[in-house]
């Protein structure tokens, strides 16, 4: 380790390439790409916990609410799916 006073010094260690650049960019597209995804299903898996269990109590009282409690089960889904087309922006950019 070196340790100097001189930041004439300190700048010139610290010198990045355009391909170092231009890797940095895409790993960290990447990175955010993985966050809109992974974020946005666990808050899916979160909010979906409560309306299954809701769901499957409604459709076992009443063989009528399926189709109800089948939409309220998908519409939590396309939150997933904002997430990938935001991480495929931040991808394909």
């Amino acid at each position: 380790m070196v340790v100097t006073t001189d930041p004439a010094a300190a700048v010139g260690t610290a010198v990045m390439t355009i391909e170092m650049v231009k890797a940095s960019q895409l790993g960290m597209k990447a990175v955010g790409a993985g966050l809109a995804v992974g974020l946005a299903g666990i808050g899916t898996g979160l909010g979906e916990m409560g309306i299954g269990a809701a769901a499957m109590g409604a459709t076992a009282e009443n063989k009528d609410m399926f189709g109800l409690a089948l939409l309220f089960t998908v519409i939590p889904e396309t939150i997933v799916i904002f997430g990938l087309v935001v991480s495929l922006l931040l991808l394909f950019q």
